[in-house]
């Protein structure tokens, strides 16, 4: 789609000018700010996030975020919708020339189901989970497929739980291998008990487990919490990394919300080559549509590096 000429407002007035477009029912068919011109990087958007502006329905939120500059979104639960709605879903992101980005391969592993333990059942759960994401993957085109190896099992030396991670991903990697597809591992700062917290870790089981099907998903939000250096270890970890996450911290809302300068690291990210997607995994920091408008707005401002 050819870029129209961005026209030179404020940030913040453009902003308000979206927010009370749609408030007084503007016409579908007005130029609206920021249409049709993407951001420097490629963010992705979840479900929900812009449905007070859009509705409910995801497809139709697609098309607004594509109107917004948007080019990706993510679904964490791609692979609890229906066949067909993943496939209208895929359909839709190729007409709009937009990508699918991670969705979690469920019953990967989370929680008590952990790979840090070595036990069968365990490891027959991930790879069913890796072959039926194939299947999703195909229906919806993505790539990326996050997963998470579950807790630790404390009753084993760290180092055999990491050789059991590696064994479990080596297994998942066969699966995706083949078929072009990549498992991005995702550390979490969500609670102490699970194996997979550091971007360091995640490093060193990516080149253990030694396949292109196997990559770290550095989530920014949980590695603010768990390391903080974010800049440093992005650098570090740049070889293994396959994916990002924002969110700000405290709160894990947008940019601009918190302590982190996303405008930099956006600009170091961007400097040394990525032209990934970077998941929006996040909530908005205001409701309605005029926290959506500001949602935009943070964006806008993050992105401005150039």
């Amino acid at each position: 789609m050819q870029r129209r000429k961005f026209v030179h407002h404020s940030l913040f007035a453009g902003a308000s000018l979206l927010a009370s477009s749609f408030a007084k029912g503007a016409s579908k068919k007005e130029p609206l700010p920021f249409a049709d011109k993407p951001f420097n990087l490629n963010y992705a958007f979840h479900d929900g996030m812009f449905a007070n502006n859009a509705g409910k329905e995801f497809t139709d939120q697609i098309r607004y975020g594509y109107d917004m500059g948007f080019r990706s979104i993510e679904d964490n639960g791609m692979m609890g919708r229906s066949a067909e709605d993943q496939k209208k879903i895929g359909d839709l992101l190729a007409k709009l020339g937009m990508t699918m980005g991670v969705f979690v391969v469920d019953k990967g592993g989370n929680g008590a189901n952990t790979l840090a333990a070595g036990k069968q059942e365990y490891v027959d759960i991930f790879v069913s989970g890796c072959k039926r994401a194939v299947e999703v993957a195909k229906r919806c085109n993505a790539k990326w497929m996050t997963v998470v190896p579950g807790d630790f099992a404390r009753n084993l030396p760290i180092g055999v739980q990491t050789g059991n991670v590696i064994d479990a991903l080596r297994k998942g990697a066969e699966i995706l291998e083949p078929h072009g597809l990549i498992m991005v591992l995702e550390p979490l700062s969500d609670t102490p008990d699970l194996f997979l917290r550091f971007s360091d870790q995640t490093y060193e089981i990516c080149r253990a487990v030694n396949s292109p099907s196997c990559k770290i998903l550095f989530d920014m939000y949980h590695m603010q919490k768990n390391e903080g250096n974010i800049i440093n270890n992005i650098d570090k970890t740049w070889s293994e990394t396959a994916y990002f996450q924002i969110g700000d911290n405290p709160g894990r809302k947008e940019p601009t919300t918190g302590e982190m300068n996303y405008k930099n690291i956006f600009k170091h990210i961007y400097n040394k080559g990525y032209r990934g997607i970077l998941g929006m995994e996040h909530g908005n920091a205001f409701p309605g549509k005029e926290g959506e408008a500001s949602l935009i707005k943070a964006y806008r401002e993050s992105d401005s590096f150039m």
